[in-house]
């Protein structure tokens, strides 16, 4: 058997903290593909279960999803923010203390909301649905996402919703303390470590679910529910392996040894660094709230207004509520896993500089986040919008509100992602009170403005379910708008060189666009089928990102922003050979 010490000290030159473009770069990636896996799987998954089973999975993913945010409430990134600045300070006791305090709130957090949730899983099961209404929202589900409806097991609502709501139960203990380690590692900059996790949980629960339900459904003939319990399961396993990985990587960590304790250590108690954690989540948990507030404006004001000002049936205003809060942010994610993943990396590397005092360094920072933020999101966004009928095909089959809804819901994404990273760089700056007043001040405004807007949009003829939507990215922008003015104020940064790099990207980004709708003359956009769509969105993916990236390598846009010179690495790589 080998000495253990070994292992690690092999184990510990492997894994390397990243700095700010590396994590971003590596969180990045990794939340696009966990994304795009939590996407894809649907397709096979709804078409072996049903749509009863997507119902039950459906009604049971979302209490889960209230509860894991609840658990977690911001907490993982509150830790990331303390860490990094004790790490900084080199106040290593502290630092550890931080890990232990928030364990323990974690552990107990989770435990709770464990037993809470299967306690009162039969009592969830009935505020969610009667027995009598759930035929009726399972044809309305199965329209939706172009299924059918399992006539056999419609009469089995109440048991079946509690039953996996169980089962979902049993991940929110890991899930919560994996969300603490993955903090604790990201306030050490040891992003990889932390993003990996998130593939491997995601990538465990996917082939759970795909390949769990298609053996119980086509190989043991088991019932619906049953099929839907494996795959709810997923999340548990998922969480579990992922736990275990993340253990392996921190203890992989070589921790300083013999330090000595400084006084503002011994004289900071336990209670002292909860008290801190609770301060530092409590902005994050407000800017949380405010994200899906936008939401539920929507939820609240799309299908009455849909219905009194326009006259639409119910049915169609339902449908363009759910595509606009639900379906199509489901595909948005793929652009907002771009800012989420900067984030990872910016709070750490953002704290530790304002910790530091090199404010050039976090003014540099906060311009290079601008700039990549602005530069990838901007088109892609473009680039989906303009391919919306096949990639909406591509997920959820023919829609005819779906691609007319998305190529412009789509640009909520590109707001969103700045909104983030402006939001978190007020948070790693402390300056909360400015973070207040630009959250509420833009959640006002759509909350006030969402129907009037609507109702302007279908008085001078554009369609009605576009108001929503620019109300909701002028509410963002107003946030964005109030919190760059703060930064401004504060750190007298200029925002000069990101002005001019993003209008280059701009005018990339209208290249890019008029070449794809002239050659969309030559080769039709929208087609009808799944395969067609598939490889429709392929080759224009390709045309698209070739010309903008010619654009802004020439111009040098991209070695500015990105820090890579192509060239170089080329004459690096000759040079070796």
């Amino acid at each position: 058997m080998l000495n253990n010490s070994i292992i690690n000290n092999r184990w510990v030159i492997n894994l390397r903290k990243d700095n700010f473009l590396r994590g971003a770069f590596i969180a990045t990636v990794c939340l696009i593909i966990t994304k795009i896996m939590g996407i894809i799987y649907v397709i096979p998954f709804y078409s072996v279960i049903g749509s009863y089973g997507s119902v039950l999975y459906g009604c049971s993913y979302n209490i889960y999803a209230v509860f894991i945010n609840i658990s977690t409430v911001g907490i993982p990134l509150a830790i990331s923010k303390l860490v990094s600045e004790y790490n900084t300070l080199e106040c290593h006791d502290l630092k550890k203390r931080t890990f232990k305090v928030a364990g323990r709130i974690m552990t107990i957090t989770a435990i709770v909301a464990t037993i809470l949730l299967f306690i009162f899983s039969p009592f969830l099961a009935k505020l969610i649905m009667a027995p009598n209404k759930f035929y009726e929202i399972s044809c309305f589900f199965g329209a939706t996402l172009g299924g059918y409806v399992d006539h056999q097991n419609q009469l089995m609502t109440i048991n079946d919703i509690s039953f996996v709501i169980k089962i979902s139960s049993s991940a929110i203990f890991f899930v919560t303390i994996i969300s603490m380690i993955r903090g604790y590692l990201q306030g050490m900059k040891y992003i990889q470590a932390s993003s990996v996790a998130q593939v491997i949980e995601q990538l465990v629960r996917v082939l759970v679910i795909i390949v769990g339900s298609f053996l119980c459904i086509k190989i043991l003939k088991v019932k619906v529910v049953y099929a839907v319990g494996v795959a709810v399961f997923g999340a548990t396993l998922g969480a579990i392996v992922s736990y275990i990985y993340l253990i392996i990587k921190k203890r992989q960590i070589k921790e300083v040894a013999n330090y000595e304790i400084k006084d503002i250590e011994k004289q900071t108690t336990n209670y002292d660094l909860l008290k801190r954690i609770i301060h530092y989540t409590i902005p994050f948990v407000i800017m949380g709230i405010i994200g899906t507030s936008f939401e539920l404006v929507d939820m609240f004001t799309v299908v009455r207004t849909l219905t009194n000002t326009a006259h639409f049936s119910s049915s169609d205003a339902s449908i363009i509520m759910n595509i606009v809060t639900t379906l199509g942010s489901k595909l948005n994610v793929i652009v907002v896993a771009i800012a989420n993943g900067i984030v990872v990396s910016l709070l750490p590397n953002l704290t530790s500089d304002y910790v530091k005092g090199d404010y050039n360094e976090v003014c540099s920072k906060i311009n290079r986040t601008l700039q990549i933020v602005i530069c990838i999101t901007l088109p892609m966004a473009v680039g989906l919008s303009l391919l919306s009928s096949p990639v909406w095909n591509i997920f959820y089959g023919h829609s005819y509100y779906g691609p007319k809804v998305f190529m412009v819901s789509i640009f909520v994404a590109v707001f969103s992602s700045l909104f983030t990273n402006v939001m978190v760089t007020l948070q790693s700056l402390s300056r909360y009170k400015m973070l207040y007043i630009s959250l509420i001040s833009g959640f006002l405004f759509n909350a006030a403005m969402n129907i009037p807007f609507m109702k302007l949009f279908y008085a001078i003829g554009l369609p009605i379910y576009y108001g929503n939507l620019v109300a909701t990215m002028i509410g963002y922008a107003i946030c964005i708008g109030l919190g760059l003015f703060e930064i401004k104020r504060f750190l007298h940064i200029k925002y000069s060189e990101t002005i001019k790099i993003s209008g280059i990207s701009i005018i990339a980004t209208l290249v890019m666009t008029i070449s794809i709708i002239l050659l969309s003359n030559i080769i039709p956009i929208g087609m009808t089928t799944r395969i067609n769509s598939i490889l429709v969105t392929i080759f224009y993916a390709i045309i698209g990102f070739a010309i903008y990236f010619i654009i802004v390598y020439k111009t040098g846009i991209f070695k500015k922003v990105i820090g890579l010179d192509l060239n170089k690495i080329k004459r690096k790589r000759e040079r070796n050979i």
